[in-house]
């Protein structure tokens, strides 16, 4: 995709997480293009102070990483781009928010968008990384520095939070106080999986409601958590409206609630949105990692009714309850044999997914086990 795109437009706008592996995809994908860190404070003065002249150095076009520190440039490459066919730059960083906003501003047009999150599922088991539970995977999480180097959960993780994240939050917003963005973060972590109550969270957290508003953007904006929104079409039932919270690497997530081991996972209290985290972040990656925008939303009525997760497609609505038992059940069809009979959805286009090994079709819908949602191209596909 980075590829096909890079032939189509002046301007790539790869962003993500940090240390999803973003320098280390353009310096291999690129690797006769100039390359530059505007972490780098030498180069950082310089294109701040003559961006015009940094520019110029690159007359062919460069890879620019961590773009968004210096935003002096982007008028410049509008003009760059529109003067002289065939340049080209690629645009890299973490920063979602202030690389969109620069880009919506200068770039609009020109640049085309791609985001690259951790390793999926289905790429660790393709290097044969994929345990055989996935409490282990959703324990050790997506990082690749962790498979590339070999470090424990228990040493990346912590190191990430106070690194990368608490830096970030630091140059998105004046966080005047860590610890307390902290404890945020983890009970963010606690809600995973539940319907974000912003006024909840913040007397919980002893913050303003506009101030937990804010956090939960920069957390997204970082790519650490994103919100699942309710489906629109009510099949007139009254619908909750309110958006759930997900982790984009459950890894990061088994940390901020405390798990210290995989067999953590297996008892936790948390188990069952752990395991759903991991399914819905899973299918977010497959559609970023193809450049589509994610179609994912969760359906939930006014009577406690629910379905885990609603995916638009070509051949309708398809409706995705997830299971962290491990073994099959007819209770777990429930859920879906309800929304049919109110959609008039068709059993052959619905799915459980379940902690389990065995997939079977029946009556009421398709049980696939994790390992086999993991390997598909993509649920939407099948």
């Amino acid at each position: 995709m980075l590829l096909h795109l890079y032939d189509k437009f002046p301007v790539i706008f790869l962003t993500g997480p940090r240390q999803s592996g973003k320098t280390t995809l353009v310096k291999n994908i690129f690797p006769d293009v100039p390359y530059v860190s505007l972490e780098d404070p030498d180069f950082r003065f310089f294109a701040q102070s003559d961006p015009r002249g940094f520019l110029n150095n690159y007359p062919e076009g460069a890879v620019l990483d961590e773009a968004q520190r210096v935003p002096e440039l982007f008028s410049y490459l509008q003009g760059i781009v529109d003067e002289k066919n065939g340049i080209k730059f690629i645009l890299s960083g973490s920063q979602n928010f202030l690389l969109s906003q620069h880009i919506g501003q200068s770039l609009a047009g020109r640049a085309a968008v791609l985001k690259l999150l951790p390793f999926s599922m289905r790429e660790l088991h393709d290097a044969g990384l994929l345990p055989d539970g996935f409490e282990q995977v959703a324990f050790k999480g997506f990082y690749p520095r962790i498979y590339d180097k070999n470090i424990e959960p228990g040493y990346f993780y912590p190191s990430y939070v106070h690194t990368y994240i608490e830096r970030d939050v630091r140059q998105l917003s004046q966080v005047g106080n860590l610890a307390t963005f902290n404890t945020f973060l983890k009970l963010c972590a606690g809600r995973a999986g539940q319907l974000l109550n912003l006024s909840s969270l913040a007397a919980d957290c002893g913050i303003a409601v506009n101030t937990a508003k804010n956090w939960i953007n920069i957390l997204e904006a970082g790519y650490v958590v994103f919100r699942l929104y309710s489906h629109h079409k009510n099949f007139n039932k009254r619908l909750i409206k309110m958006p759930k919270l997900y982790f984009y690497d459950t890894g990061l997530l088994c940390y901020l609630l405390g798990i210290k081991s995989p067999v953590q996972v297996k008892v936790h209290f948390a188990r069952g949105s752990i395991f759903e985290n991991l399914v819905i972040a899973d299918l977010m990656k497959g559609y970023l990692n193809r450049g589509e925008g994610p179609p994912l939303y969760f359906w939930r009525d006014h009577k406690g009714h629910e379905i885990d997760l609603i995916i638009e497609t070509e051949k309708g609505l398809m409706p995705v309850e997830i299971k962290s038992g491990e073994t099959p059940s007819g209770d777990y069809l429930a859920g879906l044999s309800y929304w049919n009979r109110l959609s008039g959805n068709l059993p052959e286009n619905s799915y459980v997914v379940y902690a389990g090994n065995k997939s079977l079709a029946t009556e009421q819908g398709n049980l696939m086990g994790w390992r086999d949602f993991a390997l598909a191209k993509g649920i939407d596909t099948l």
